[in-house]
């Protein structure tokens, strides 16, 4: 893929995720996406990622903004970095109780395509910082 074909596909997963479409977030995917969640493990598959989307809509409410994207010569790799701006809506197992809080953080997807689909999403935030706006209330 050339870089302005991946920074299209990198913009319309993003603009999804915001549409809170997960089957837009999905027509962006190989299916054997690779997912690396933050702080966590690696899941393989489209299925594995609808499910992870829909228990993130059941606990979070969450927006990007201020979103960057940056690709490089080869259009096969690429990230981007932006604000999640959310409120934290049913407790989430192993997390803080949640009651409505919100939270603002800087927030980066390092992705892999292959095919002219995603095939690798890797989340990155700092959850110190997110658990301690969440505490705090």
């Amino acid at each position: 893929m050339s870089r302005d074909d991946t920074a299209a596909l990198i913009r319309r997963y993003l603009e999804a995720f915001n549409a809170k479409s997960s089957d837009g977030m999905l027509d962006c995917l190989s299916d054997d996406v690779a997912h690396d969640i933050n702080q966590g493990g690696r899941e393989i598959g489209k299925e594995k990622f609808r499910w992870f989307n829909a228990k993130m809509t059941r606990h979070y409410d969450e927006e990007l903004g201020d979103i960057v994207i940056m690709v490089d010569d080869s259009g096969g790799h690429a990230a981007a970095e932006f604000t999640v701006r959310g409120t934290y809506l049913s407790t989430d197992e192993g997390l803080p109780e949640a009651n409505g809080q919100r939270y603002t953080l800087p927030a980066g997807i390092f992705f892999e395509i292959d095919d002219d689909l995603i095939s690798r999403v890797t989340m990155s935030y700092n959850l110190t910082d997110w658990i301690a706006q969440v505490k705090a209330g």
